[in-house]
């Protein structure tokens, strides 16, 4: 028997689906992804200016790193408006592909930024720290640290609800800043009590430690969805209990196969049905099936392929 998808030719129907995933959280996520590089810019501005005055290389570090967020921002900003593009006939599989090169490229922004902030701290050790300015400095990173964490917080959750790698990613960066500006601040605090400048360098230096770990983390990220990894466990599991829902119409299925582009899940799969039933009985069973995975996983693009039972292996529904 032929493999079929919903209704419709491939094409529309995949184009319908990836349609009902995207446009209704690309405007939301666009305009948060929006806003935070503009809080960005605003905080790049300040600590730079801070950081000059005050002569602080950890608050020049943070600096950045701010730099990065502001590239990795707008990387992320670009992506999700052309992951939002509908699937056509030359990517039928949409465009959600993209957040992941753009998780890449955040993962190396961080990184560069990184280094460049472990050569000024390892140079500050060497050659000796100026007189640090520590209340401006507690200021700025006092200021920055509760503006990362308002739009982090807005931005992970809009994360969770579209299923974008691109918000998930930046979510995460700008959750690292929080951290950051946290250590910051305990670092020039310790300057100001203890008059010891050394101290200025060392938080610069575990602020580069904490950017390499975080673009370890968006790399391995990003390459689970290149790789087409499998969908999560949990996710899996929701799907074999919608086919156990239907097992008054299907014998069983196999050939499960599952990955996400982007917001964008697909589930293709065999599903097995007594001999002798008619293709409208078993079309109709098919997109029964269909319709209750995508509201389980909303966002899905499901194929089934329908098949007679002739004592194939699968996967039990009892």
């Amino acid at each position: 028997m032929p493999s079929r998808a919903s209704p419709g030719p491939p094409e529309a129907d995949a184009g319908h689906t990836q349609a009902e995933a995207h446009p209704a959280a690309a405007p939301t996520s666009a305009r948060i992804a929006a806003a935070s590089l503009f809080v960005t810019v605003c905080l790049l501005v300040l600590k730079l200016v801070v950081g000059i005055i005050s002569d602080s290389i950890a608050v020049l570090s943070d600096a950045v790193d701010s730099g990065t967020d502001l590239a990795g921002g707008a990387a992320a900003l670009v992506s999700l408006r052309i992951a939002a593009q509908p699937a056509d006939e030359g990517h039928p599989y949409g465009h959600g592909k993209i957040e992941a090169v753009s998780a890449s490229v955040a993962a190396t922004i961080i990184g560069l930024g990184g280094g460049l902030v472990t050569f000024g701290a390892i140079r500050r050790l060497i050659e000796g720290s100026p007189e640090i300015d520590v209340g401006i400095g507690l200021a700025a990173m006092a200021i920055a640290a509760v503006a990362n964490l308002v739009v982090s917080v807005l931005m992970r959750r809009e994360a969770r609800r579209s299923g974008s790698m691109a918000l998930r990613a930046e979510s995460t960066h700008l959750t690292t800043n929080v951290v950051q500006a946290g250590a910051i601040i305990l670092g020039l605090a310790l300057v100001g009590l203890t008059e010891e400048e050394v101290f200025d360098p060392l938080t610069a230096l575990a602020l580069a430690a904490y950017m390499a770990w975080t673009a370890v983390g968006l790399v391995r990220v990003a390459l689970e969805d290149m790789l087409d990894q499998s969908l999560p466990d949990a996710e899996l599991k929701a799907i074999a209990e919608v086919l156990r829902a239907h097992r008054s119409e299907v014998v069983g299925y196999h050939r499960l196969r599952t990955r996400r582009s982007g917001a964008t899940r697909h589930v293709d799969m065999h599903v097995l049905f007594e001999q002798g039933r008619t293709v409208a009985d078993v079309h109709e069973a098919s997109d029964h099936i269909e319709a209750d995975i995508q509201q389980r996983l909303p966002g899905t693009v499901v194929v089934i392929h329908p098949e007679p039972d002739e004592g194939q292996e699968r996967t039990s529904l009892g």
